[in-house]
């Protein structure tokens, strides 16, 4: 998304499966490492790929015209199931910057929405629409998604959408959560040298603990 005109721009790719989960968004066996690197191959990966890895060649994002998508188009209840945050992290490296749908999971929502990952609510009827003009077209539907105005547009439709004023701010602003909650920096670090000041008796409690515990303090 360009910090400057706040939108995101790009291929839809229609995903019309209702309850589609994190699991299935990224399923178990590629979640071993312990960073956030090397997410992208396992996105979708039983809907991609046959059970001996070979390409599905009539799903969507397997298809050539498909292979910029930005945007998916997806059923209700898109994320519901478990809280990993990978399946996030996986659609972002995967080039997915927003999803579309009508209904999400509580947990994934969160993920998503404290990552960057734009997730629009629309109503069903207008997800619906939007799929229907995606498979009318002769090419892929490229939709535009304006953040300040908070509108997603087609060739055919602008549909207006809402964002709670704390995400949209940081989607104007090009942070995350953490970058969010680091523009109260110094407030923090105020807060935190009160409270050690007032309770010095309970700061670095676990460090010097374990310090102890190694033998390399007498305290």
């Amino acid at each position: 998304m360009s910090d400057a005109t706040h939108r995101i721009e790009g291929i839809a790719a229609p995903l019309p499966i209702a309850n589609l989960d994190t699991d299935q968004i990224m399923p178990k066996q590629f979640l071993h490492g312990i960073d956030k690197k090397g997410l992208a191959r396992g996105v979708l990966w039983d809907l991609r790929f046959t059970g001996d890895g070979q390409a599905r060649p009539g799903f969507v994002l397997n298809r050539p015209e498909y292979a910029a998508t930005r945007i998916l188009l997806a059923g209700p209840n898109f994320g519901c199931g478990s809280s990993r945050e990978h399946a996030v992290w996986g659609l972002q490296q995967y080039g997915i910057q927003a999803v579309i749908a009508s209904a999400y999971g509580e947990i994934f929502w969160s993920n998503a929405m404290n990552n960057r990952l734009l997730a629009v609510l629309l109503p069903e009827d207008q997800v619906q629409a939007l799929m229907a003009e995606s498979e009318a077209a002769t090419e892929p539907l490229a939709l535009a998604i304006d953040v300040e105005a908070m509108t997603v547009a087609s060739p055919t439709r602008t549909l207006p959408f809402a964002l709670g004023d704390r995400h949209r701010a940081m989607f104007l602003k090009g942070t995350d959560m953490i970058g969010a909650s680091l523009e109260h920096r110094s407030a923090i670090e105020a807060f935190a040298r009160r409270h050690w000041d007032a309770q010095p008796w309970v700061k670095d409690v676990a460090a010097r603990t374990r310090a102890r515990l190694d033998g390399r303090t007498g305290d």
